[in-house]
């Protein structure tokens, strides 16, 4: 039996470690790659080691499935809250955050499209507004008191932003979009924690819920993250292509150099004083340019 991974966390007792730090413990609401131990006419049951043998239907069995053959399944619990193991790929699972639509409003909550047969529950109090059909929210999944699997729209409580953390600059990280402020965009940053694009980096539209690569711009001190859709290398390439062209465009010069005002810079080139700097810098090095007493020149 191998493990292909688990994620295991709840929104009302989020921990950073897993909930179970004993990693041979299979757990409801993760994929596993298990072994077929018995064939039935209704289909295959699969060792589950501390969950026992489970039954993995067969309308989702792969063909010519057989005993001692493993097969990656994902677990939950059926109608009757009873483990049961499907080859469908969930949009999301246990510990995770999607961006999914509502199918159906029901007496006891919202139930949400998740990619499997049995749609995820959003209870009425796990609703930060009123849910409404074909609508699509943020949520992250979890397990119940039951280890039933549900759903969460209050994300707030559970992405954090003021824990520790081992981001780094230039990090290459996934991103969902979440919310937009006066500043820009707040993302979730790998499933984890808040993090904040600026409104006037970016340079392509966003849609709330949108799923993008994106990377670890800044640290601040208090540990916030700050992001960018470009890496580190992009970025200075973009830079670098932005001087260049202005010095194209006014015959080879521009009156500005490393003491020029900041606000002078950025009605220029579009860029804080900082990275005009580090860019002047760098194409110096390159010998593109000269630095001169009153501006840099093309070369």
């Amino acid at each position: 039996m191998r493990f292909v991974f688990r994620l295991i966390n709840s929104p009302h007792h989020f921990d950073p470690t897993p909930a179970n730090s004993d990693k041979t413990m299979i757990e409801i609401g993760s994929t596993y790659e298990l072994e077929v131990v018995k064939d039935t006419e209704f289909g295959f049951y699969l060792d589950a080691d501390n969950l026992g043998e489970i039954l993995l239907p067969a309308k989702h069995a792969p063909d010519n499935l057989n005993v001692g053959d493993t097969v990656v399944v994902f677990l939950y619990l059926d109608s009757e809250d009873r483990p049961i193991a499907t080859t469908q790929t969930p949009k999301a699972e246990v510990g995770e955050f999607a961006y999914l639509e509502v199918k159906d409003n029901t007496s006891i909550g919202a139930f949400l499209d998740w990619g499997l047969d049995k749609d995820v529950l959003v209870p009425f109090a796990e609703q930060h507004r009123p849910m409404a059909v074909g609508k699509s929210y943020i949520v992250y999944l979890y397990l119940d008191n039951q280890d039933r699997i549900a759903a969460t729209s209050k994300i707030d409580k559970v992405v954090r932003e003021d824990d520790e953390h081992d981001f780094h600059p230039q990090q290459s990280v996934d991103l969902i979009i979440a919310n937009s402020t006066e500043l820009g965009f707040k993302a979730i940053v790998d499933q984890s924690y808040w993090g904040l694009l600026y409104k006037g980096e970016v340079d392509q539209r966003l849609s709330f819920g949108q799923s993008i690569r994106g990377y670890i711009k800044h640290i601040r001190g208090d540990g916030k993250i700050d992001l960018s859709l470009k890496s580190g290398q992009e970025i200075r390439d973009s830079y670098s292509q932005v001087i260049q062209g202005y010095l194209r465009d006014h015959n080879g010069f521009a009156p500005v150099h490393d003491k020029s005002a900041p606000a002078e810079i950025s009605e220029l080139f579009g860029m804080s004083k900082g990275q005009f700097k580090k860019t002047i810098g760098a194409l110096y090095k390159q010998r593109l340019i000269t630095i001169e007493k009153d501006g840099i020149r093309l070369v």
